[in-house]
């Protein structure tokens, strides 16, 4: 590293940042009074010129320092300690006490805190099951979808509307409204991954920037369609009054009853990582992957790859069903505008910051993305701030994500030989 140089480039950047917001931070303009007077701050503009040189210097000394790091050899020594810390963690001795610490905070958790940061833990397993869902459309089957909100919309959707057309049939029934919730929970997976293979169909020919146009229009129009259809959703408005789930007949406050979304969501995240674990080492998962690594090979080695899309994008789309229809028990609500473009970006922000393919990453993406904001909020003006700075140094300094996706390597030794 030529320190002259770097010392040089620092400089001139400080020196142009200082001429950038001198108008902003040095003058200050008072329109009290007839005569309308400009102060300047001079102490600003030096705080501004050493703060730029310094944090441009060390930006630079990072990203040398990441250049330098990525060599072949950097890359495998890496590697071989994420294998070595995966082999020490999968111990029997090790796993087990940690599974067993984990599972006995999991249980305890809605009963050691507050009802606002139990809340706040169901969003956030919301926000797994949704990037595990995506990270099958993504992560294994390399198809870059960006309006995977709406298939969180039509599962939320699947429970209000059933709430809205078919309570009064189930008080005839003499059963109780939250009964529903059981019922809307598979009905929506299935209603999802049908709209999944209805994206999926006129799609097929497309990969890269197309796909990615095409998808995000399907989640505005299915946007568009909730909002305008107000005979049918109530537009706008919403669908409010949703139950909560039915749990063996208990009248239940809202406490009990986030405590029991909170560990039916449990039960469904764990269920959803065991399914998408037992996906990703059969069949159709090895064709995912081989499909995201280059679509042309793996089509001339026979494998359908009509077919491993549609599977992709349907199965994708059940947990997505699924989490629509929590979110939708655990808000009581339900309106359009809890579906934007923005759900998807942060959705695909979880699979991609904690890294692609990668079961454990998208579990720690969607814990930092959810709660680092939450827990910011005793910096209310800059947390958002704080947030976007660490999203764009993990982008920069950690392309792969958190916790990057370990190949299984089969190494045949010279005895075996």
């Amino acid at each position: 590293m030529n320190w002259l140089s770097e010392l040089k480039k620092s400089a001139l950047t400080a020196l142009w940042f200082m001429f950038l917001t001198f108008p902003i931070m040095v003058m200050k303009v008072s329109t009290i009074g007839s005569d309308n007077t400009t102060v300047y701050r001079w102490k600003n503009m030096v705080i501004v010129g050493i703060g730029a040189f310094f944090l441009s210097f060390v930006w630079r000394w990072m990203l040398e320092r990441r250049d330098r790091g990525q060599s072949a050899k950097s890359a495998e020594s890496q590697l071989k300690l994420t294998a070595q810390l995966s082999g020490f963690i999968n111990q029997k001795h090790v796993k087990r006490p940690l599974l067993a610490a984990l599972l006995v905070f999991v249980i305890l958790f809605p009963f050691i805190t507050s009802l606002y940061q139990t809340n706040i833990m169901i969003t956030a397993l919301i926000y797994v099951m949704l990037g595990l869902g995506l990270n099958i459309v993504v992560g294994y089957g390399g198809l870059l979808n960006l309006g995977y909100a709406a298939f969180y919309m039509v599962g939320a959707y699947t429970y209000a509307l059933m709430f809205k057309y078919m309570n009064s049939f189930f008080i005839e029934m003499g059963w109780q409204s939250g009964v529903m919730f059981w019922i809307a929970l598979p009905l929506a997976g299935v209603v999802a991954a049908a709209f999944g293979i209805l994206l999926a169909l006129p799609v097929l020919r497309l990969r890269g920037d197309y796909l990615a146009i095409v998808t995000l229009a399907f989640a505005e129009i299915m946007k568009m369609l909730a909002t305008n259809l107000d005979k049918i959703t109530l537009g706008p408005s919403g669908i409010p009054g949703i139950p909560r789930p039915w749990f063996f007949g208990l009248r239940m406050n809202p406490m009990n009853a986030t405590k029991v979304i909170y560990f039916i969501i449990i039960i469904i995240v764990v269920l959803t990582i065991i399914i998408v674990k037992r996906l990703e080492n059969s069949r159709i998962g090895r064709a995912w992957e081989a499909m995201r690594e280059d679509e042309i090979a793996c089509q001339s080695m026979g494998i359908d790859i009509t077919k491993a899309k549609l599977t992709a994008f349907s199965m994708g789309a059940v947990w997505a069903g699924f989490a629509g229809v929590i979110m939708a028990a655990k808000t009581t609500v339900v309106n359009p505008n809890s579906f934007t473009v923005w759900e998807s970006v942060i959705i695909l922000c979880v699979v991609v910051l904690g890294g692609m393919g990668s079961i454990a990453g998208v579990i720690v993406g969607a814990l930092i993305i959810i709660l680092m904001p939450e827990y910011l909020r005793a910096f209310s003006e800059y947390r958002m701030l704080i947030f976007g700075i660490v999203l764009v140094l993990m982008m920069i300094f950690r392309p792969g994500g958190l916790v990057r996706k370990i190949r299984k390597v089969h190494k045949l030794e010279e005895e075996d030989a």
